[in-house]
């Protein structure tokens, strides 16, 4: 159990059996009455946003949530196919859970799926991911009126901007918190 005090950006609660997570908080005590805690709350399986406020005197429960690693297998339509890798069993993730990640996901990474009540809510890939580059258009030496990137098709169908000497065919290094590319990989 939270007690308000206990209550930080980045804390995952559950309200109403749901896992919320505080995007945002503030303590406020006004001349009169009693201190309230404001907090900005996203619902972690819808992405709803709202503003809330609470007494000192509320508690919340923890978030009954869990990471389980597992190894991304195929896509069905819109659904994503991932395996435990400890047990051998299979969940399924949609378009829409998965997000912007489907960008840099690519078969057989090894993630970590977020679990709420035993179903899958979410997931974090790798801090780094390799990914093999399907299209790129050739660089013209002296060619810097377009400044020092190109676009590139990843396997996965993803344009990214990586350096000019970067080529059709070769792995590069992909940072996926922030979606840009790091280094080559030989």
């Amino acid at each position: 159990m939270y007690e308000c005090g206990d209550l930080k950006k980045g804390l995952k609660i559950e309200i109403d059996n749901e896992p919320y997570i505080i995007t945002g908080f503030e303590f406020v005590k006004p001349g009169k009455g009693h201190a309230l805690y404001k907090c900005k709350l996203k619902n972690m399986i819808t992405g709803a946003q709202f503003d809330r406020t609470y007494r000192a005197s509320e508690k919340f429960n923890e978030a009954n949530l869990t990471e389980i690693q597992m190894e991304y297998l195929y896509v069905d339509g819109e659904n994503y196919c991932f395996m435990n890798t400890s047990n051998y069993e299979q969940e399924f993730l949609t378009a829409e859970q998965i997000g912007d990640v489907k960008n840099l996901l690519k078969e057989n990474t090894v993630c970590n799926i977020l679990m709420f009540q035993e179903k899958p809510i979410g997931i974090t890939l790798p801090n780094f991911v390799e990914i093999t580059i399907a299209k790129a258009d050739p660089w013209v030496k002296g060619d810097t009126a377009s400044g020092s990137s190109k676009p590139v098709t990843l396997e996965t169908g993803y344009t990214l901007n990586v350096p000019p000497f970067i080529e059709e065919g070769e792995k590069i290094k992909i940072d996926t918190r922030t979606g840009q590319y790091v280094e080559r990989v030989k």
